[in-house]
């Protein structure tokens, strides 16, 4: 099996990982259980299984002294993420929160447009426009689909926080941190942000004592969490981010097929073309460098080829 093979392969494990979020989550809420309990245990248990697979691996914990304030800020912008989407869960359908979080790439152009004056293509223009139709679309999906305006608010801020982390992460001296390292620490301290929820433990639920709330606690820490992290950057480096970024679009289809097919949530016409515009607009947003690329190189050997023409008449 060849890199490029084992990258997306890897980079479909991590989009479809990360999409059983809800898979684990919607039954723990079923069972009583409040979103900073849920986080909580899944942070928790989501550093442990980490930092224990690194000890073994002999990676690096190390932090050097001013990079643990950048540190903590990212902890908590990634905590607020998933605090916010797990929040959401409670007011719209999870395959239609699922498809409004796969908005963070146009975040992270308009992050860079306006604090780092990154240019903005009309290709960028074009996605953004694609975007808000299918969130008017979503907002709206008529009738047997569940949304509100409040769980449309919390996915896109969700989305948005995720979109401050990554940016922050690639515009920061935190680079030089390893995947893991990185992943660690932003578990570690984002676990703060749920213990002040819970008014520092006091409010903790205890996990249902079932096997049912003990598997989906545990798969929640590894397969949304650890095998997706982990596996979206051996696939980076692998195949790249262009490549890991359309394989995302995996991510809200995981979502859709399991709202639908074990939660009776209902794909209306009107949601349906919602996420095709939301889809395609990231699609045109990572799919516009490569098309740049392959037009300029193909004028270029147009010029080239015309220009040696002329010279052998």
């Amino acid at each position: 099996m060849t890199n490029s093979t084992k990258g997306y392969i890897l980079g479909a494990i991590a989009a479809i990982s990360y999409g059983t979020n809800p898979l684990f989550a919607v039954p723990l809420y079923g069972m009583g259980m409040a979103v900073p309990s849920v986080l909580f245990y899944r942070y928790a248990f989501a550093t442990l299984i980490l930092g224990i697979v690194m000890l073994i691996r002999k990676e690096s914990f190390y932090l050097k002294f001013h990079e643990i304030p950048m540190m903590i800020g990212l902890g908590v912008v990634f905590a607020l993420s998933s605090a916010l989407l797990f929040e959401a869960y409670q007011y719209m359908d999870v395959g239609l929160a699922s498809t409004l979080l796969f908005v963070e790439p146009l975040f992270i152009a308009m992050l860079l447009w306006i604090f780092f004056h990154e240019r903005v293509s009309i290709m960028t223009v074009i996605s953004i426009i694609l975007c808000l139709s299918g969130v008017v679309f979503l907002c709206n999906p008529g009738e047997g689909a569940h949304v509100t305006a409040t769980g449309v608010i919390l996915v896109m801020l969700s989305s948005l926080s995720y979109a401050i982390y990554m940016v922050m992460v690639n515009k920061s001296r935190l680079q030089r941190l390893s995947g893991s390292t990185l992943t660690f620490y932003s578990l570690l301290f984002g676990i703060t942000v749920f213990v002040v929820q819970l008014n520092f433990f006091t409010d903790l639920q205890p996990v249902p004592s079932n096997e049912v709330a003990w598997l989906c606690v545990t798969g929640l820490s590894i397969f949304p969490t650890i095998i997706s992290l982990m596996t979206v950057a051996i696939s980076i480096h692998y195949v790249g981010s262009v490549a890991v970024s359309i394989l995302g679009a995996l991510e809200p289809i995981t979502g859709l097929v399991f709202g639908i097919a074990l939660f009776g949530e209902v794909l209306t016409v009107r949601a349906a073309i919602g996420v095709i515009l939301i889809i395609g607009a990231v699609m045109v947003l990572i799919l516009a460098q490569p098309i740049k690329h392959i037009g300029v190189s193909a004028y270029y050997h147009l010029v080239g080829s015309l220009h040696r023409f002329r010279l052998h008449k």
